[in-house]
Parts: C-alpha cells; structure tokens; sequence
C-alpha cells in the first residue's frame, strides 16, 4: 500500500466566521476584526446552525451550496469555511464590493 500525498490548501483559503445563532433574521453583519460576523435564525442544536450559515455563505458568495464546507468549528461560535477555492482576499474583496 503506497502512502498518499495531497496537496494541503494554505490556510488563507480558509473564512474565518463568527455565528450568532438564534438571532431575528439571517444575516451578514460584516467584518469584526479578521472574522466575518453573521446572523442566523437557526438554533445551536442538531447542526441546525452550521447549516444555516451555509446556506447564507452560499446565497453571498453566489456559489452552490456544496461548494460551502465547514472545516473547523461544529460546535463553537467561532468557525473557519472554505468557500469553493476562493481565497480570503477575494472574499473580503467581493464582501466590501457589496456593501458588508
């Protein structure tokens, strides 16, 4: 059996985001320091959350759904996503460009 190697994506790839679960409406609140601050309506319970900031990194960045992935962070408020192979600049670039 041979031993795989994989490429590891560098961690600038990497969105780093702040959840408040259980909030009035979903919602991108913007920057707080190096983390994106969101909303979402959905409780910390069954990942009912994780799934709902998904859906709204999703909606923001125009990009499928599976293309969302929760790397870091179930169970914390504090999260990293990888967001397709967009970097954090591009990110931040396309956030600013719509106003959050």
């Amino acid at each position: 059996m041979t031993a795989r190697t994989t490429k590891a994506r560098p961690d600038t790839s990497l969105l780093p985001v702040r959840v408040q679960p259980r909030a009035p409406r979903d919602e991108v609140v913007g920057w707080q320091g190096s983390a994106l601050r969101v909303r979402v309506t959905a409780a910390p319970e069954a990942g009912d959350a994780n799934r709902a900031v998904v859906r709204l990194l999703a909606d923001v960045f125009g990009v499928p759904r599976s293309s969302v992935a929760l790397v870091r962070g179930a169970s914390s408020r504090d999260k990293l996503f990888r967001v397709g192979a967009e970097s954090l600049e591009a990110l931040r670039a396309r956030l600013e460009g719509r106003g959050a």
